[in-house]
């Protein structure tokens, strides 16, 4: 238990610094995602071409995965040379993860009420505060993408705080089992 509660700490922490980082510095910090998004789509298509080549002997559908290698490859350029159009992808991206992200800090907070801790309630509006935020997000993507940079630290650092309330549930719960 102890690791866990070490661990929800620490992913606590880390998402609350991301999310001020993304608050003072965001057009840095939405260049660099999308410059990393790029490079790595670019370096994963041009492995999947070189496996899709090597194998065309092998495996059946050589052209389906030469196409797939190609629009990787085309994704990771365009991610490259054109950083608006990325952070526009990243906004609907980030918001689908607040919003999935949200909702099962939602669900969990409900397991903590079960389990009988008492700030299971300030998950729940945390979680429901990520919701909102996801929706929003998804619904006005160009709006988002203008202050992605700010929506997306005000969401990390509420999911990050959500995780101390989990923290604080656990030391809870061993309180409970050690009774």
């Amino acid at each position: 238990m102890k690791k866990t509660k070490l661990w929800l700490a620490i992913t606590g922490a880390l998402l609350v610094l991301l999310g001020v980082l993304c608050i003072i510095k965001p057009i840095s910090i939405l260049m660099a995602v999308a410059w990393l998004v790029g490079l790595i789509t670019l370096c994963s298509g041009i492995s999947k071409f070189i496996f899709a080549l090597q194998t065309r002997y092998m495996l059946p559908n050589t052209g389906g995965r030469l196409l797939s290698a190609l629009i990787q490859v085309m994704i990771g350029v365009l991610f490259l040379c054109n950083s608006f159009f990325a952070i526009d992808v990243l906004a609907i991206v980030f918001a689908m993860w607040i919003l999935m992200e949200s909702i099962l800090l939602t669900v969990q907070s409900f397991d903590y009420k079960k389990a009988g801790y008492s700030g299971w309630w300030l998950m729940l509006i945390f979680g429901i505060a990520g919701i909102v935020l996801g929706i929003f997000g998804l619904r006005a993507p160009i709006i988002t993408a203008g202050s992605l940079s700010v929506v997306i630290g005000i969401a990390i650092i509420d999911i990050g705080i959500a995780h101390f309330f989990g923290f604080a549930g656990i030391k809870k719960f061993e309180k409970d089992v050690e009774n």
